[in-house]
């Protein structure tokens, strides 16, 4: 059980883990996208932030009488995370990449970087966490932008209801990193239409394009170990037995980043084992997706329809099943026939397109309060997307030349250039 614990610790670790282009002196150091994703960045290149702020847990009843199964029982309501100031200043919602909780690594950085200049934050796990299928999403089937945007919306209005009586706010601002970032866009284009917030600045870190391409491309990072995604169980096997073992000859006391550079430094694994492990981190985030869609809908894809599961009953089987559930098998045989039947004479491509930041062009070529951050070596964009991204968005695209997907995200300089986005005035349209 400890050894399991080691391996899910790293990829918990790496999970969240994603115009002009930034001159050679960029100086962020770690050249590979795999290890740069893996690794983020070394301890001294990221900026002093304060240990404690001012910050406490919400938990929301976003949709009153929802039904949870006893299997959820842990999960009482949607979890936020409010950081706010003692005085007037602007608040910045932040939505979190695949998987990922309102307190996840990246997301926390921000969040005290952001207070640190004088923000209210608030941060938002993803749509696709167990906690927000469970008690945010209308549908319990996350992955299409509207309506995941729509139940995002929600919840910051459920946010500012419950906290407006005891700060200050002078103007909204939002943010996203990865799957977070292209929903923010959608979030902004609703906003526009609703009105609650007039969001000012709208900051997208390291988003997909087509959301479909994206995951398919992170997918197939599994065909890279040795027998592909259907030696996955063997994968997670001999990974787990050569960091167990580098663990126990070292002196280390917790899964952290020394540990990690010490196994980067150690060669320990080869690119084609990186870009493996962060597959293998992707498929553990969406077991969870798919396990609590499929248990919140009784869809019967994963867990047999209408059994009703305790909480004391056990779960391995079920987690087996989904992990080695690809996303091509997740939006063929769950994804796209759910919104079929909600949308009869929907076809695949027409879904397909949906799930893209083309469908929203206009809006976004538009809407001057945009912008965007990404990587030339982020391995969920093609370079058809980077160029669509410099394209559309033009001096409001900021491409940095390293970094893989995410790895660069608390680096002291993009952190600086996205504190400099938010202060930005004159956004507003």
């Amino acid at each position: 059980m400890n050894q399991m614990k080691i391996l899910i610790s790293i990829c918990i670790v790496l999970l969240p883990t994603l115009c002009q282009a930034a001159n050679d002196g960029y100086g962020y150091p770690i050249p590979g996208s795999y290890a740069a994703t893996i690794l983020g960045t070394p301890p001294p290149l990221k900026p002093s932030l304060p240990e404690k702020i001012n910050s406490k847990r919400l938990v929301l009843d976003v949709i009153p009488g929802v039904k949870r199964p006893d299997i959820f029982f842990y999960n009482n309501g949607l979890r936020c995370t409010f950081a706010y100031q003692d005085k007037k200043a602007p608040m910045v919602f932040l939505i979190a990449g695949t998987g990922s909780n309102d307190q996840s690594t990246k997301l926390t950085t921000m969040m005290k970087a952001l207070y640190q200049a004088g923000f209210h934050v608030v941060t938002l796990p993803s749509p696709t966490h167990p906690n927000f299928i469970v008690n945010a999403s209308h549908s319990h089937v996350p992955g299409d932008l509207t309506e995941d945007a729509a139940d995002l919306y929600s919840v910051m209005e459920n946010v500012w209801n419950r906290v407006k009586e005891d700060i200050e706010v002078s103007e909204f601002y939002l943010g996203g990193f990865s799957l977070g970032a292209t929903q923010a866009a959608f979030v902004a284009k609703l906003d526009d239409e609703k009105k609650s917030f007039n969001f000012s600045r709208v900051l997208m870190i390291n988003p997909a394009v087509s959301l479909y391409d994206s995951v398919s491309r992170i997918e197939g990072l599994l065909d890279r170990i040795p027998g592909g995604s259907r030696k996955i169980g063997v994968f997670f096997n001999k990974t787990l037995n050569k960091f167990v073992e580098f663990y126990r000859e070292g002196d280390f006391i917790d899964i952290n980043n020394e540990f990690l550079y010490a196994v980067a430094k150690s060669n320990l694994v080869d690119e084609n084992e990186q870009a493996g492990i962060i597959g293998l981190a992707f498929r553990i985030a969406s077991a969870g997706m798919i396990f609590s869609s499929d248990v919140m809908t009784n869809g019967g894809y994963v867990v047999p329809k209408n059994r009703v599961l305790a909480n004391s009953d056990p779960l391995d089987d079920y987690f087996r099943v989904s992990i080695h559930t690809s996303f091509l098998d997740y939006f063929n045989q769950y994804f796209y026939p759910y919104f079929q039947k909600k949308r009869p004479g929907l076809t695949k491509e027409a879904l397909i397109a949906s799930l893209s930041l083309k469908s929203i062009e206009p809006y976004l070529k538009s809407s001057r309060k945009i912008g965007v951050i990404t990587n030339e070596n982020d391995f969920i964009l093609s370079n058809d997307d980077r160029n669509y991204l410099r394209q559309l968005f033009g001096e409001r695209a900021k491409i940095y030349p390293l970094g893989g997907h995410g790895g660069n995200f608390e680096y002291i300089v993009d952190i600086a250039y996205a504190l400099d986005f938010f202060k930005q005035s004159g956004g507003r349209q």
